[in-house]
């Protein structure tokens, strides 16, 4: 693994976004300019690379002289979202940033909602999730009905076994508070693939944080190759069990 452009200096912003990527070749150049466009000075973009064969880490590190507070953590193979997270998280504390954001790389999260999480974790540290089904509504674009399906499924699912409060705990647009990160053992975190949402979300909730959750709509990529697998959803089965089960013996 190697850490390009890392000054160890304090971070010139309060806000950093985590974008784990895995071939997003043709869409990590336009989201980091659009990031840079509406937030250059406010917020620090970090991101993880799972040493993509199409390009993907090359384009941010030639991003890298054009635009301050881009940093890029190349791993050597592709190790899964939840670890990317991780590492990103430790990357965020050791930093001293005070708001950590998750975002996808594929335009599926529209990075104006930025500010409406920051304005959201500030008036209480916790965890601000953007929600596809607030209130009972759907607010997703171009999903095969399938797949809306599977994942409203999940949603409900997860809510049944665990009681955790959260109308789309799946969601993978966040924002955490640092201090929310820190109270957590990240050493714990058992999850490796889109289920880590869900674990994160549970931990957090049960060390008596508050979760808040914002609306957005979800629009599927237009462009690469989802990266959800059977794998990803028989892990989802079996970890709200899992979660439950350490829960009620005092294991988390």
């Amino acid at each position: 693994m190697s850490l390009i452009n890392d000054s160890g200096q304090e971070p010139r912003a309060r806000a950093l976004v985590i974008i784990p990527t895995y071939n997003e070749s043709e869409n990590i150049g336009k989201l980091i300019g659009e990031l840079y466009t509406l937030y250059a000075g406010e917020l620090d973009i970090l991101v993880i690379d799972d040493n993509s064969p199409d390009g993907t880490s090359a384009i941010v590190a030639s991003l890298q002289e054009k635009i301050a507070g881009l940093c890029l953590i190349r791993r050597e193979r592709k190790l899964g979202l939840g670890t990317a997270y991780i590492r990103g998280f430790r990357y965020a504390l050791d930093k001293g940033y005070r708001y950590i954001i998750e975002m996808d790389a594929d335009f599926s999260h529209d990075p104006k909602i930025i500010r409406q999480f920051i304005d959201a974790i500030e008036l209480e540290p916790g965890l601000v999730i953007g929600s596809r089904y607030m209130n009972n509504t759907v607010n997703v674009v171009n999903w095969p009905l399938g797949r809306l399906i599977l994942s409203r499924m999940a949603s409900f699912y997860t809510g049944i076994i665990t009681g955790m409060p959260v109308d789309d705990p799946t969601s993978g647009y966040k924002c955490f508070s640092s201090e929310v990160l820190r109270s957590l053992d990240l050493e714990k975190i058992n999850s490796q693939g889109y289920s880590f949402q869900i674990e994160m979300n549970y931990r957090v909730w049960k060390k008596g944080y508050t979760i808040r959750e914002i609306p957005i709509v979800f629009v599927d990529r237009s462009v690469g190759k989802s990266k959800m697998t059977k794998k990803n959803i028989r892990e989802a089965i079996w970890i709200v069990w899992w979660l439950k089960i350490k829960s009620l013996f005092g294991m988390l």
